[in-house]
């Protein structure tokens, strides 16, 4: 999955789920690492980090 693909995907997930968003992400990753499918992990990984920089900083 390109870079803009995984950008596209995070706007997408962000729209659907709204703040619950990284959580679904996280969740896709533990999903794909316990069948065994590292490829398609890494690209929820890449996806979940896009996520956290739609959200900006965390800011306390």
């Amino acid at each position: 999955m390109n870079a803009v693909e995984v950008q596209a995907h995070a706007r997408k997930l962000y729209e659907v789920y709204g703040a619950k968003a990284l959580a679904e992400a996280a969740q896709m990753v533990r999903q794909f690492e316990q069948r065994g499918d590292k490829h398609v992990a890494d690209d929820w990984r890449r996806i979940e980090n896009a996520l956290q920089q739609l959200r900006g900083p965390h800011v306390s």
